[in-house]
């Protein structure tokens, strides 16, 4: 069976979730909701545990900062912003372990996941409906200056 680079991406994203859920068995890895249940539990119980800090992320690409709300709000935390503040900015309550051992990295691989596949959509689409030539515009000597 073919999977759609569309249906790699999801596994993957699924793997990415199982590992920071500590899924231990090949069933667990492939069980994504299981694993999200997993990690909101670790948060509870890390909550009731430690105090909550308040966190500023900047994130300025609008598709990893929907990336980061979205899980921020799978696992039961609440992002928002104060007046005034950029757009890009997502405020959160959450126990400082957890950010750091969990909500974080998982983040980080989850949008690099996703960028690489809309880096390889796009290229895809502008190859074949604008131009063939995707790189980067050549770099040229400066010209010289007249004294």
């Amino acid at each position: 069976m073919v999977l759609s680079s569309e249906e790699r991406l999801r596994e993957k994203l699924r793997k990415i979730e199982a590992l920071y859920a500590g899924a231990a068995t090949a069933g667990e890895k492939s069980a994504a909701g299981a694993a999200a249940e997993r990690i909101r539990r670790q948060f509870e119980t890390i909550s009731r545990t430690e105090q909550a800090e308040e966190f500023k992320f900047s994130i300025n690409d609008p598709w990893s900062r929907q990336l980061f709300i979205a899980l921020c709000r799978r696992y039961g935390m609440k992002p928002f912003r104060y007046p005034r503040m950029h757009r890009q900015t997502v405020m959160v309550r959450v126990p400082a372990s957890f950010v750091h051992v969990t909500l974080w990295p998982e983040f980080e691989e989850l949008s690099r996941a996703l960028t690489s596949h809309l880096n390889d959509i796009t290229k895809k689409i502008i190859r074949e409906e604008v131009h063939e030539a995707t790189q980067d515009a050549d770099e040229i000597s400066e010209p010289r200056q007249l004294r």
